[in-house]
């Protein structure tokens, strides 16, 4: 199957806004700072030379994203217990997956819902399974990643309909996972980071069997990047591109006036205790701090950490930039620290 090639507006209005301020009396000459480790994957990358994700068939990129996985970042953990399992959803059932370090629990606990990046087109349970063995190692915490319909065979907002589909069903305590929630801890990063942040907003309109008792998006896409400082300086290079975010964007076909799409047009009075992480050298940047800044209006409790020199996906290079392997382990501590554990 072949999408249709994505306008790439994003990438078209990068280069316009880039063009603009070289022609400006002041330009920004100021060059990034680029962690020596990432900066030999980026160069690597490049040297590779391979094909651009919109170029690619649908197959052969969501093939590419799990190779790449595979190769920047580490192995999975061994856990107690990495089960499959399913909940009703509203297209079907959803396919989860259970990580937890620990074979028992006594009493009841936090169980951390998980969903993964890809733009909401080419992520699944394989490219982020070492990510979320790693969190839960980490953490010592039942985590279950959600395996929701991607675009464009389901495009928006289907996967926010899984989402909080699978959401609403851990925070029952259902016996298939053999935990009773004591509330939830939702964490995605990318097209997760947006619905991560969705999710609580939702919830909060609409309470579930438990609250949400920590968000943590991970360079989320909050706000549309398109325009955006953080688009113009990092649309080429880094990782993530302005023509990707554009196939991206062309296959998922969120609506620009809907919360579940952008949520930094949703109500952010009620937003849970969030760790907000972004990355310096990402083009969607800006999103994430945007959200910072109305989370911060709306007197919220939050801690924004920008992780420097780095670029989107780092959580998935701790291998390829191992320093990323710190950053980590960062979040997880902010996250405890929000938890008070």
């Amino acid at each position: 199957m072949r999408l249709e090639k994505a306008p790439s507006l994003a990438y078209r209005r990068a280069k316009a806004l880039r063009e603009r301020d070289r022609m400006t009396d002041q330009p920004d000459t100021a060059a990034p700072f680029i962690r020596p480790d990432m900066q030999g994957f980026l160069a690597m990358m490049a040297q590779a030379n391979g094909p651009k994700l919109a170029d690619m068939t649908l197959e052969e990129a969501r093939a590419s994203y799990v190779a790449l996985h595979g190769i920047a970042d580490r192995p999975a953990r061994e856990l107690a217990v990495i089960r499959d399992c399913t909940c009703p959803g509203p297209a079907g059932d959803i396919a989860l997956r259970l990580y937890d370090a620990r074979a028992h629990r006594e009493g009841p606990t936090p169980v951390i819902t998980f969903y993964h990046g890809g733009g909401f087109v080419i992520g699944d349970l394989a490219t982020h399974h070492a990510l979320c063995s790693e969190i839960a190692a980490l953490i010592d915490l039942p985590l279950v990643a959600v395996d929701y319909r991607r675009a464009p065979e389901a495009p928006f907002p289907a996967a926010i309909e899984d989402c909080e589909a699978a959401t609403r069903w851990i925070a029952g305590s259902p016996a298939e996972l053999g935990y009773e929630t004591s509330g939830l801890v939702t964490i995605g990063d990318s097209a997760g980071g947006n619905a991560t942040v969705v999710i609580g907003q939702l919830l909060a309109a609409r309470p579930a069997a438990v609250p949400v008792v920590l968000q943590v998006p991970l360079f989320p896409l909050i706000a549309d990047a398109i325009g955006s400082a953080s688009m113009a300086a990092f649309a080429e290079g880094f990782l993530l591109t302005g023509e990707t975010m554009a196939f991206f964007d062309a296959a998922y076909a969120a609506d620009r006036s809907d919360p579940r799409g952008f949520p930094i047009l949703g109500d952010h009075s009620c937003a849970p205790p969030t760790v907000l992480v972004t990355a310096s050298l990402d083009p969607i940047r800006d999103s994430g701090r945007a959200y910072a800044k109305a989370l911060a209006d709306a007197g919220r409790d939050f801690v924004f950490l920008e992780m420097k020199g780095v670029t989107h996906s780092f959580t998935n290079l701790r291998a390829a930039v191992p320093s990323t392997q710190a950053d980590l382990e960062r979040i997880i501590a902010a996250m405890r620290l929000m938890l008070g554990a």
